[in-house]
């Protein structure tokens, strides 16, 4: 009787710790947080702008500037060059809030020359609703052209060294 009781806690004190971590919503679909920074309203929650909507703002961007264009390529301007790019990937691991509601990531594409261009795309707005508002050749076939440096919480650019 007292081996039952002994395993019986002990199993249930095994599998306690574990039963929250089942219990918690999906890595996807981040619970909204209050923010002052970036607010909206959703039946009164604070919801923040996500990894997501991120990605979904560039992607958005990148399908209304390649049908703008004649060739169905997204267009950059690089050392005095127009490049005509093909979409490759979206770096969904690299997307980043900047502060200030600015947001940035990184986007792979490649030229008809089959050069591959990682191009950094930054964003502001709220979720569901991101604009673009620059782009910057970072690197040229892996090669980069400027790196990132974080600097009391905001990164920056900084030169190749």
């Amino acid at each position: 009787m007292f081996t039952r009781l002994i395993l019986a806690a002990a199993v249930a004190f095994f599998l306690a710790p574990t039963l929250p971590v089942g219990a918690q919503e999906h890595p996807e679909h981040p619970k909204a947080k209050e923010s002052k920074e970036h607010p909206e309203k959703v039946k009164g929650e604070q919801k923040r702008v996500s990894t997501a909507d991120i990605s979904a703002g560039i992607k958005k961007n990148i399908e209304a500037e390649t049908k703008k264009a004649s060739d169905g390529k997204f267009h950059v301007s690089h050392e005095g060059n127009n490049l005509a790019l093909d979409l490759v990937r979206v770096h969904d691991d690299r997307l980043s809030d900047l502060g200030g509601a600015k947001y940035f990531a990184c986007v792979d594409m490649k030229a008809a020359d089959g050069k591959t261009y990682d191009i950094d795309f930054f964003l502001t707005g709220e979720p569901g609703n991101m604009k673009v508002t620059d782009t910057a050749v970072h690197k040229v076939d892996g090669k980069p052209l400027y790196n990132w440096k974080e600097e009391n919480g905001k990164w920056k650019k900084v030169p190749v060294s």
